[in-house]
Order: structure tokens, then sequence, then C-alpha cells
């Protein structure tokens, strides 16, 4: 249940294939003044004075960012993802949500769309859209005529969304343990492995994703739907930053979550009930 880091700096290509955002951690890169954009775009367009509660972004106070930052698992050719023009909106929310783990996108701080579009080498409006989706998720708040203000959490909040999805998940994870053969357990032993590497490593990018992916692969042996979604929600806004908050874990505190998911597989192999409450519960309070 850990968290890193993601890319602003994309530019838009027809030609190669994006290379995996997971196992990089790209600093958002310093922002244009608004007086440059506008000189290299001339005017305004159209999109940027259509969406709803974004009208008139001024850029003047944003603050700086830093330059890209590679954090990788294993060696990449480029710090920089190239956004295909298809799914460009899908990919903008994907690099934007995975700065957002990584406090990239400052708790507090206002990001316009435009400055973030240039950046990415877009319009405004795809990067607009993806904004507004993470302020349906919580991650964001828009603040009119300037752009979105990642939100301030704290340590009660993040205490409250480990109590919820203990709730949610322990239960099922309990009946799971009676019902799932072994053999669908084993199925699941490369993503524990996956995480553990990243752990290993000491990449709290590609950790914060394994994470996710190993939870949601044991909840949808549930077949419910909206249990996953509703869960895949909890873990992602439980890994944004906080204010104030403790210094993220590092190699050492990694590895001991990432060995909590090997050995909940070998209790679920085995149905040692008593050892998968055990450890369930143990990996939720150490959220």
């Amino acid at each position: 249940m850990e968290q890193q880091a993601g890319s602003l700096g994309a530019r838009v290509s027809t030609g190669s294939a994006a290379p995996d955002i997971r196992t990089a951690s790209v600093r958002v890169p310093a922002q244009a003044r608004a007086a440059d954009v506008e000189r290299e775009r001339g005017v305004a367009s159209d999109e940027s004075r259509s969406a709803p509660g974004a009208r008139g972004e001024h850029t003047h106070s944003e603050p700086p960012l830093p330059h890209p930052r590679v954090e990788s698992a294993r060696p990449v050719e480029t710090a920089r993802p190239v956004v295909q023009r298809a799914s460009v909106r899908g990919q903008i929310l994907d690099a934007l949500r995975t700065a957002l783990v990584a406090g990239e996108l400052a708790p507090g701080q206002v990001y316009s769309a435009p400055v973030l579009g240039e950046r990415f080498g877009v319009s405004a409006t795809p990067v607009r859209e993806a904004m507004q989706q993470l302020a349906l998720e919580g991650a964001v708040e828009v603040v009119p005529n300037r752009g979105f203000r990642v939100v301030r959490r704290g340590t009660r909040e993040l205490a409250e969304l480990a109590e919820i999805r203990a709730l949610l998940e322990v239960p099922v994870v309990l009946r799971l343990a009676r019902t799932v053969p072994a053999a669908r357990w084993a199925e699941l032993r490369p993503l524990a492995e996956a995480a553990a590497r990243a752990a290993s490593a000491g990449c709290r990018v590609t950790y914060a994703e394994c994470d996710r992916a190993f939870h949601h692969a044991i909840l949808a042996l549930a077949g419910n739907d909206q249990l996953v979604q509703i869960a895949d929600d909890l873990h992602r806004r439980a890994q944004w930053p906080l204010v104030g908050g403790p210094v993220p874990r590092g190699r050492a505190d990694l590895m001991a979550d990432a060995a909590e998911h090997l050995a909940l597989l070998d209790a679920l192999t085995a149905q040692d009930l008593p050892a998968v409450q055990s450890l369930v519960r143990e990996h939720f309070a150490d959220a």
C-alpha cells in the first residue's frame, strides 16, 4: 500500500509505443509562463474557454515544478513517456494519477490545464477532462478562473480509509479462503512476486501499482464487480500524499509489506483460516 511518481512532460506522437509508466518515476517539469504559452499558441483555443468551472484559468500564481527524474526498477530508454493520439485523455489521467501518488502534484497547490497541456504537448481539453475526473474522485477541487487545487489530506483520513478497506476486504478474503481451490491462489503468486521485486528495488512507483493489482486480483475472485470497483477507489485514495504526514516508507518497509502478500498466499493455499485472518488484519493495520 505504497505510493510514487508520475510524468507530466509527455509529447504527442503517432509512431512509437509508450514506455511502461509503472516502472518510472518522472517529476513534473517546470511550467511555462502564461505569456509564453499564449505567444506560442497565438490565441487561446475554443477548448480552453468551454469547460465548466475552469473558465479563464490563470497561471501566474502556479509554483515552479521540478525537472523530470527517473526512479525505476529497471533501465528505461527515456524519462518522458510518449502520449499516443489514441486515448490521450486516458494516458494523461494515468500520468496525473501517478504524479499525484508520488506527491509531485503538491497538496494545496493549484495547477491550470493550459500550462499542464503545454507540458504534455496537447491542448488543455484532455488535461482538463482528466483533472475533472480526479475532482470526481476527490483528489483535486475546481478553483474557478484558476484551475485545480490538490486536496489536502491528513493522517485521520488515511486511518479512516484503512478501516473501511478492512471492513470490506477482510470478510471477503476469509470467505474466499474457504471456497477457492489452491490452484487459483497459485495463479496470483506472480503478482505477489512482482510486488516483492519492486520492493527489493526500492521502487515505490511500481510497488504501489503492484500492490493494487494484487488486492484487485484477490477480490475479483468473489465475482462482485461493484465490490472490486469500490475497493480499487479506496485503495487508490489511500495512496495519495498527506499534508504533514509521516515520511514515505522506504525499501525495508516495502519489502515487509510485500512479504505479507506472499505469506497470505501461502496461508490461503493451505486454507489456514486463523493465519489468513491474522495476516489480512495485520496488513490493513500497517496501511
